[in-house]
């Protein structure tokens, strides 16, 4: 736990030890009353973005591959409205 008085002079450093997975507690008067907690849940989906959109890309490129269009593209589109 740490007291407002005694916590590092900047924000930063707070945030970078809870970014290697340190969980802080701010008191005052010794009770606490802020929590710093590493956010696993929201870190992990931005650390796996990238791999989902070049999968996501693949698997479009392989439909692709196997889509072949014949005729007037206006006329599909419009059959493919009805």
């Amino acid at each position: 736990m740490l007291s407002p008085w005694r916590k590092p002079k900047t924000s930063s450093a707070l945030v970078a030890r809870v970014e290697q997975g340190e969980e802080i507690a701010i008191t005052r008067r010794g009770v606490p009353v802020v929590r710093l907690v590493p956010d696993t849940g929201r870190n992990k989906g931005r650390a796996e973005r990238p791999k989902r959109v070049a999968a996501a890309l693949e698997r479009l490129r392989q439909l692709q591959a196997g889509v072949v269009l014949e005729g007037d593209l206006r006329v599909i589109a419009r059959e493919g409205l009805d």
